[in-house]
């Protein structure tokens, strides 16, 4: 039980810093090119980014949990692993696929990585609409 929470809290961690790096990437890029953010296409192409951005860094983090159950094994082969992380980190839970025994607090711990990082995103997305928007209206 000890080795899945350890490997588990590492991901967990992993999965964080990937967000953090990513938000911080993302901020300044945005930061950088606001002025582009005018108008109905600006906005939507804005967006459109953000949400790009977003999910290529939740890839990220499924791609990392699957590697894991591919490289120790819980997974038959490296399609499984990322259907079963892809499902995991989303909380669907299909449950066609299950971890082995010795492994299965791995699935709780991603699903509720997959939990919070989805809601900082939630929380980061909100914040850039309110920043552009907020500028909008401050200037009014």
């Amino acid at each position: 039980m000890l080795p899945d929470f350890l490997i588990g809290f590492l991901l967990v961690a992993a999965n964080v810093a990937v967000h953090a790096f990513g938000l911080t990437l993302l901020t300044r890029h945005l930061l950088a090119s606001s002025s582009g953010s005018s108008g109905f296409r600006g906005l939507t192409w804005l967006l459109i980014r953000t949400a790009w951005f977003l999910i290529a860094l939740h890839g990220i983090g499924v791609s990392l949990w699957a590697l894991a159950y591919w490289l120790l094994g819980c997974m038959p082969d490296v399609g499984s692993a990322f259907y079963f992380s892809g499902t995991t980190y989303t909380t669907i839970g299909y449950g066609d696929l299950v971890l082995p025994p010795g492994w299965r607090l791995l699935a709780p711990l991603e699903g509720m990585t997959g939990i919070l990082m989805s809601s900082l995103s939630g929380a980061y997305f909100f914040a850039v609409v309110t920043k552009v928007f907020g500028a909008k209206f401050a200037n009014r």
